[in-house]
């Protein structure tokens, strides 16, 4: 009697524990699932110092998104046009293009390393090198934090810098540069690489190329730092397309590639294992009957998988669509005005609850709620004055 009481215990107790990790496995799930919590932040925003401009760098703001307040914090940091910028995984550093086309010598330019103070916002220099191609105009982090990838426009080249111990970039580890050119003889009279993104399991690294009219698709190695072709090495968009820019659903199933040139979204299947993407519909980003002059630039996608947004730079809008959860086709739903000039790029907050659309032309950053229903976008009465303003990144501070 007392074997089978002591195995009846163990049974209880056995069933027990597996009660208790799939409990743990589902709340683990849940978290992973959850959106983002509101904490507070700080935001960099990258610029153009180019003739004309008032910027001098890098600007700082602290944000609360639980009170959806922002405190300006003045420069960051003083450097040139540094156009994009990426922050590292850890919070402690921040990345950034020198988008120019001499840096120490012809046909480069730069990539600048900083440290964060998380107390102040303000940004330590650490130190920069060649980016190996001409105007550097797009800048991420890869999901390790080793590597920094850049793609540079008048070079039409791409290239991978390693991230050492003490945060600043050694010399690049990969570069590849692209050949060909489009059918637009004053636009695409080379490979222009407008974009670099990864893909979520740091697998692949896709690559809008305005001159080639081509979303290219490198094999990634994130112990290396290396980039090799994939086996199916690249989607083609329309002949005088221009892709610019690139977002990929949280599914993972779905992936959209803003047009700069036909102001069009075009919406790809994505095969996440091979890294193989098949065109299923290309829309316009612009209202019917508009007949101006119009370069698309940004494109963004919620946090929810539900919508997508797209800037308009002639326009001077936000389109907003809405995206079918089983085909990952777009449904237009709206376009904003941004309430300034050129809007050349915008960013959603970690929380999605708050667009900030950069009014390059404008010198200032307007503010739009995002309803979490409808993906509508509705003027805060917030703007942030800050000049020729071009990219927005969060970094979580608590």
């Amino acid at each position: 009697m007392r074997f089978y009481s002591g195995m009846k215990i163990l049974r209880n107790s056995l069933r027990s524990v597996a009660l208790l990790l799939a409990l743990l496995l589902l709340v683990g799930l849940a978290a992973v699932a959850a959106p983002a919590q509101h904490g507070k932040y700080l935001f960099y925003v990258g610029t153009y110092t180019e003739e004309g401009s008032k910027s001098k760098g890098i600007y700082a703001y602290r944000y609360d998104a639980k009170t959806a307040q922002i405190t300006p914090l003045g420069l960051a940091a003083e450097t040139t046009n540094p156009s994009f910028v990426a922050p590292h995984p850890n919070g402690k550093y921040l990345y950034a293009v020198n988008e120019v086309g001499n840096y120490k010598g012809p046909n480069s330019g730069g990539v600048s390393a900083f440290s964060i103070d998380h107390a102040t916002g303000k940004l330590t220099f650490l130190n920069e090198v060649a980016s190996r191609g001409a105007d550097p105009c797009y800048i991420t982090v890869d999901r390790t934090g080793k590597f920094v990838l850049v793609a540079n426009y008048t070079g039409g080249s791409v290239a991978v810098f390693p991230v050492l111990a003490d945060g600043k970039l050694g010399e690049a580890s990969a570069f590849v540069q692209h050949t060909g050119h489009g059918t637009d003889p004053k636009r695409q009279e080379g490979p222009h690489a407008h974009s670099i993104d990864l893909s979520p399991d740091n697998h692949f690294a896709m690559v809008d190329d305005l001159g080639l009219d081509e979303l290219l698709v490198y094999k990634f190695d994130s112990a290396k730092g290396s980039l090799t072709p994939n086996d199916s090495p690249f989607a083609k968009l329309d002949p005088g397309a221009g892709p610019r820019h690139f977002a990929l659903h949280p599914s993972g199933k779905f992936a959209y590639v803003v047009a700069e040139m036909h102001s069009t979204v075009t919406v790809f299947s994505n095969d996440a294992d091979k890294g193989t993407l098949s065109p299923l519909q290309t829309i316009s980003t612009l209202p019917k009957g508009f007949t101006g002059e119009n370069d698309d630039a940004e494109i963004q996608m919620h946090p929810s998988g539900k919508f997508l947004y797209a800037s308009n730079r002639g326009h001077d809008s936000i389109a907003v669509f809405a995206i079918d959860p089983v085909k990952g086709t777009l449904t237009p739903v709206e376009d904003t005005p941004t309430q300034g000039k050129i809007p050349r790029s915008f960013e959603i907050d970690p929380t999605g609850t708050l667009l900030f659309a950069e009014n390059q032309k404008s010198d200032n950053i307007v503010v739009f709620r995002i309803d979490a229903k409808t993906g509508h976008l509705k003027p805060t009465g917030q703007v942030l004055e800050v000049a020729s303003p071009v990219c927005v990144k969060f970094v979580a501070v608590q």
